[in-house]
């Protein structure tokens, strides 16, 4: 893992495409801005893991395929 420090205004630079702006700081909390194209997910962690646990739980759900009617001959 990384570790830096930034003050606020500060950017950090990750790839040629995702920049990541301190905007703020108070107190014991940090408010960051993200640049990033469109096609990267950003996340928060927590809602990250509900992501993964609801993916996780479809796969595992018993799959209900769905019967096609047929052409009446």
């Amino acid at each position: 893992m990384l570790v830096l420090t930034r003050k606020s205004g500060e950017n950090l630079i990750i790839g040629d495409n995702i920049t990541i702006k301190i905007l703020e700081i108070k107190g014991d909390t940090v408010k960051i801005g993200i640049d990033a194209p469109k096609e990267v997910a950003i996340h928060r962690e927590e809602v990250f893991e509900a992501i993964k646990e609801a993916n996780r739980a479809a796969a595992l759900s018993p799959k209900k395929i769905p019967t096609l009617p047929t052409p009446e001959e």
